[in-house]
C-alpha cells in the first residue's frame, strides 16, 4: 500500500511539474499562428464576416479566407467552399449580400455572396486588382478603385532585331518622382481611378478622370448621385506629396469638385447617413516631424462646420458615422494601447474599448480595425500580449465579448513570457517614459538573465501591450526583453512625438539608456549582461547606441540608416525627408545630415555587431547596412553581415524570414554570452 501510494504521489508530481513546465513558444509555432483581420458586422448586427489569416508553411506566406459567425458566437464557419485567397468583405446596405475580393495567380476579381442561399458568383473581369470597395445606398452598384496602366516614356528608337535573336531586355525608363516602393518594387506607370460596376455583374465603368492618383476610401451620398473621396489633384501634385483634399464626384457627368484647399493631408472621407455632413481626418501641414490627425466636419457643399475632439491630443486612425448621424466612432492610440471611442458632434470623446490590434504579428505595433452596426454594436480585432488578434464584439451598453479563440490550442500548449509595463523618468528633462519588460517563460527572479533592448522602428510609431512573436521568441531563448517608447513615439501627443524634429537621433537615446539604468537599479538587468538590437529606426538607434557607449556585450543592427545623405537620395521615399526630418535637402545642409548619421560615430564602436538587411529592401537599402559592415571590417571590429534573399524592408513578411531574423540575432548574442547566463 505504501509503495502504491508513493507511486501515485510520484505520478501526481510528474503531472503537476509537466503542467508547470510547458515548452516555450518556439520557432515552429510561428507557422501555427492565426489571427483576425477586417471584421465587418452586418447592418442589423446579427452576423460578422472577417478575414482569417493563417501561415502557409509550404509556400512560406500568410494567406487569408473569409469566415462568418453569429454575433452570439454560434455558427462559426467558412463563408465559401472556395480554397483561394479572399479579402475585403463588405455588406450590402440591406445585409442580404457580401461583396468581396478573391485572388489567384491570374489576378483579383469581385465576387458576391448571397446570405440566404450561400451562392457565390464572380461579377467582374478586371485587368487589375480592385480596392476600396463601397456599396451604393440602393445596393445596385459597387464602387471601387483600380490601377490603370499607361505607357512609359520612349526616349530612343531601337533598330529591329533579327528574327530569333536574343537581345538584352529593353531598358526601364521613368520620368516620375515616385517610381518604386518597398515590398512592391518598380511601379508601372499609370494611375488609380474610380470605377462603378453593377452589383449583378456587367462592365465596370470608369467614373474618375485625369492623370491623378485616386486610391482613397469611397463614400456615397445617400441619394447615390455623388461619391466623395480624397486625393491630390493639384497641378503640382507629384511634388506636393504630403497634401490631399476632399473631392465630390458627380456620377451623372463625371465632374469633380474640390471641397477643401488647406495644405496637408485630408483623408478617410465619410458622409453622414442623413447626408448633411462630411467627416474626414487630417491636419493643416506645419511641416514638422509629427502632427496629430484631427476629425473635421463640413457640410456637403464644402462649408466648414468644426474641428472635433480638439482636446484629444491623439491621432485619429479610423472613422465611422453612427447611424443617427449624431457622432462618430473613432480609433486612436493612447500610451501604447489602441482604443475605440465615440466622438459626439460637440467634440466630446467617450472611450468604448481597449486592446484594438494584434494584426502586426512580428513586433508589438498598433493596427487592427473595427466596424459598427446600425444599432451601435462594434466588431473589432482584439489583442493582448497573450494572443494575436481575435474577433471581439462590444454590444451597446455591454461588456466586451471575445467571439473567437483561433489560437486557443496553441496557447494552451506553450508557455509565454510574462509582459510587464514599466514607467521611468528621463534624465534629460524628467519626462515620464513608458516601456515593457518580457520575462523568459518559467522566470526565476533569483537567477541572473541576459538583458536585451529591442528598439522600435518608425521612429514615428509605438510599441504596446500587444502580442509579439518576436518578443516571445527572444524571451523563450532566455533573454529578458525591454522594449521602450522613447520620445518621438506616437500615442503620447503631438509635442512628445515632435521632439525629434530636426533632432533625430536625439534625446531618444537618453530615454532608452535611462530605461536600461532603471532596470539595472531594479535588479532586472545587469551591467555585464546587456545586449541591444532593433530594426529600421530601431536599427538607427542601435547603431547610435553602440557609437555612443560600449556597455553592450553585442549588438544586432537590422535594416538601418547609417548615412542620411545616401539614404535620402536612394530610398524609395527619398523625396519625403527634406524639412520634416532635417532642414533642406542633403546638398543644402550637409553638416546636419551627417551630424545625425550613425556612420559619423563608427570610429567609436567597439561592440561586436551583426548587421542584417533584406536584399530587396528599398526603404533602407542594403548599401546602408554595408556601410556599417565595411567600416567595422576596416576597423577590425568583430562583425558579420547577414543578407536575407528576397526580403524587403518588412523582413518578417515571410514567416521563415521572421524566424531567420530572430534565430540569427539570438545566435549572435549567445556567442558573446558571459558564463553564468541562465537559459
Amino acid at each position: 500500500m505504501h509503495l502504491r501510494l508513493f507511486f501515485l504521489v510520484g505520478l501526481l508530481s510528474l503531472f503537476c511539474n509537466g503542467q508547470a513546465e510547458k515548452p516555450a513558444f518556439s520557432y515552429s509555432n510561428v507557422f501555427d499562428l492565426q489571427y483576425v483581420t477586417d471584421p465587418q458586422i452586418s447592418p442589423d448586427g446579427e452576423k460578422i464576416v472577417y478575414r482569417r489569416m493563417r501561415m502557409d508553411i509550404m509556400n512560406d506566406r500568410a494567406v487569408g479566407d473569409l469566415w462568418i459567425v453569429n454575433s452570439d458566437g454560434n455558427k462559426h464557419q467558412k463563408l465559401t467552399s472556395r480554397d483561394t485567397n479572399e479579402s475585403s468583405p463588405r455588406w450590402s446596405p440591406s445585409g442580404d449580400r457580401i461583396a468581396f475580393v478573391s485572388s489567384n495567380d491570374e489576378g483579383s476579381e469581385l465576387f458576391i455572396y448571397w446570405t440566404d442561399s450561400g451562392r457565390v458568383a464572380r461579377i467582374s473581369q478586371l485587368p487589375s486588382s480592385p480596392g476600396s470597395i463601397s456599396w451604393s445606398p440602393s445596393g445596385e452598384e459597387i464602387a471601387f478603385t483600380m490601377f490603370v496602366k499607361t505607357d512609359a516614356p520612349v526616349i530612343a528608337k531601337m533598330p529591329k532585331k533579327p528574327e530569333g535573336a536574343k537581345w538584352a531586355e529593353s531598358p526601364r525608363i521613368t520620368d516620375r518622382l515616385y517610381h518604386e516602393a518597398d515590398g512592391r518594387g518598380y511601379i508601372d506607370p499609370g494611375f488609380s481611378q474610380i470605377f462603378v460596376i453593377p452589383a449583378l455583374g456587367g462592365p465596370a465603368r470608369q467614373v474618375s478622370s485625369g492623370d491623378f492618383q485616386h486610391r482613397s476610401s469611397l463614400s456615397w451620398s445617400p441619394d447615390g448621385k455623388t461619391i466623395y473621396f480624397s486625393a491630390n489633384r493639384n497641378e503640382d501634385w507629384e511634388y506636393d506629396f504630403r497634401n490631399s483634399e476632399v473631392y465630390a464626384l458627380t456620377l451623372a457627368d463625371g465632374s469633380i469638385r474640390a471641397l477643401t484647399d488647406k495644405p496637408g493631408p485630408d483623408h478617410d472621407v465619410q458622409v453622414s447617413p442623413d447626408g448633411k455632413y462630411i467627416a474626414y481626418v487630417g491636419y493643416e501641414d506645419k511641416v514638422q516631424t509629427y502632427q496629430v490627425r484631427k476629425v473635421r466636419i463640413m457640410d456637403t457643399s464644402g462649408n466648414p462646420v468644426s474641428e472635433l475632439a480638439v482636446d484629444l491630443d491623439r491621432s485619429i486612425d479610423q472613422l465611422i458615422w453612427a447611424a443617427d448621424s449624431k457622432g462618430l466612432y473613432i480609433g486612436y492610440d493612447d500610451k501604447g494601447n489602441s482604443k475605440i471611442g465615440y466622438l459626439s458632434l460637440d467634440g466630446k470623446v467617450r472611450k468604448i474599448a481597449d486592446n484594438l490590434g494584434g494584426t502586426s504579428i512580428g513586433r508589438p505595433y498598433g493596427g487592427g480595425s473595427f466596424s459598427v452596426s446600425e444599432k451601435g454594436d462594434i466588431a473589432y480585432t482584439y489583442t493582448t500580449p497573450e494572443h494575436p488578434a481575435e474577433l471581439a464584439l462590444v454590444a451597446k451598453g455591454k461588456a466586451v465579448k471575445k467571439l473567437t479563440s483561433l489560437n486557443k490550442s496553441l496557447m494552451e500548449s506553450v508557455a509565454l513570457g510574462k509582459v510587464e509595463e514599466i514607467w521611468y523618468t528621463s534624465s534629460f528633462d524628467q519626462r515620464k517614459i513608458q516601456g515593457w519588460i518580457v520575462y523568459p517563460p518559467h522566470y526565476d527572479p533569483s537567477k541572473k538573465y541576459p538583458f536585451m533592448v529591442e528598439n522600435h522602428g518608425g521612429p514615428i510609431a509605438n510599441y504596446g501591450d500587444r502580442f509579439s512573436a518576436e518578443m516571445q521568441l527572444y524571451a523563450a531563448a532566455g533573454y529578458i526583453v525591454f522594449y521602450p517608447n522613447p520620445r518621438g513615439s506616437t500615442s503620447y501627443g503631438e509635442e512628445f512625438g515632435n521632439l525629434l524634429y530636426h533632432n533625430y537621433p536625439g534625446e531618444d537615446y537618453n530615454d532608452v539608456m535611462d530605461g536600461v539604468d532603471y532596470c539595472i537599479a531594479k535588479g532586472i538587468a545587469h551591467e555585464d549582461q546587456l545586449y541591444v538590437t532593433g530594426g529600421s529606426a530601431g536599427g538607427i538607434m542601435t547603431a547610435w547606441i553602440i557609437g555612443k557607449n560600449d556597455r553592450f556585450e553585442a549588438a544586432v543592427v537590422a535594416k538601418p540608416v547609417m548615412n542620411w545623405i545616401s539614404k535620402t537620395l536612394v530610398a524609395d521615399n527619398y523625396f519625403g525627408y527634406a524639412n520634416t526630418r532635417f532642414p533642406g535637402q542633403p546638398w543644402e545642409n550637409f553638416e546636419a545630415y551627417w551630424k545625425f548619421s550613425p556612420l559619423s560615430l563608427v570610429a567609436n564602436v567597439e561592440t561586436p555587431t551583426m548587421v542584417m538587411v533584406g536584399m530587396d529592401d528599398l526603404r533602407t537599402p542594403p548599401s546602408e547596412a554595408k556601410q556599417l559592415y565595411h567600416a567595422l571590417k576596416l576597423r577590425k571590429i568583430e562583425t558579420v553581415l547577414v543578407e536575407i534573399p528576397g526580403a524587403s524592408h518588412g523582413i518578417a513578411n515571410k514567416p521563415s524570414n521572421l524566424i531567420t531574423k530572430i534565430a540569427h540575432t539570438v545566435a549572435w548574442f549567445d556567442k558573446y554570452a558571459k558564463p553564468g547566463n541562465e537559459e
